[in-house]
């Protein structure tokens, strides 16, 4: 069994969305105030976190399209632990929309079918360009409403890409996050290290939310395990 860590890494002020909260990470005790405390027994180190449900790698949950949709917590296990495929989309320039035909070519270059019922993970090379960098958070590509009903059409039941947002920045990125709605599919945004699953074939998808009642989204760990 081999495990492919497609997770960003979370640490103090790591690279949030636009707007959104910044991640706060820090030490709440330390080994040697712990030893003190205890009476010189033993000393047990703990750090804090505050962050949005958005942060890092990340699962939205229909909640975020609209108040119709389950919140994270609700959200089934079940399409957390499914068949994948990861396709290159990395000739894709910046900030340009991916097509119906983009996807099309990508999965026929793949030499694999989109499991029905699974996930196709997006390599547009965005991440290994551009990250820990100011254009990370501006300068994707992504799909359009089109490719969304494509993939859907596929039979996914959510699809994931290695940037901020799963369309270009602005009108086209709120309407693919409605189009999720209407499909009931949704996406998984801020993956990474995609590249090396290019070419290898078939895998199993892992990104287990954590549960957060009402939530919006949840950070995830994020693996392709192979020969599972």
């Amino acid at each position: 069994m081999k495990i492919v860590d497609l997770s960003r890494e979370l640490y103090h002020r790591t690279p949030s969305y636009p707007g959104h909260p910044p991640v706060i990470h820090g030490v709440w005790k330390t080994h040697e105030e712990s030893f003190v405390e205890s009476g010189k027994v033993h000393g047990l180190a703990s750090m804090f976190i505050s962050m949005v449900d958005h942060a890092g790698t990340h699962i939205d949950a229909p909640r975020h399209f609209g108040k119709s949709g389950v919140s994270i917590d609700e959200y089934p296990l079940e399409k957390c632990i499914v068949p994948g495929i990861c396709v290159d989309l990395r000739h894709i320039a910046p900030r340009a929309e991916i097509t119906p035909a983009d996807l099309e070519a990508a999965v026929a270059k793949a030499g694999l079918p989109v499991p029905r019922g699974g996930t196709v993970l997006l390599c547009t090379g965005h991440h290994e360009r551009t990250f820990p960098r100011k254009e990370y958070s501006t300068d994707n590509s992504g799909v359009n409403v089109a490719a969304t009903e494509w993939l859907a059409q596929q039979g996914v039941v959510h699809f994931g890409i290695d940037s901020m947002r799963p369309g270009p920045e602005g009108k086209i990125n709120a309407l693919v996050h409605k189009a999720c709605l209407d499909l009931d599919i949704t996406h998984i945004e801020s993956l990474c290290n995609l590249e090396a699953l290019l070419g290898r074939g078939q895998f199993t998808f892992i990104g287990l939310p954590m549960k957060w009642r009402g939530g919006t989204a949840s950070p995830i760990r994020a693996v392709a395990v192979f020969d599972l």
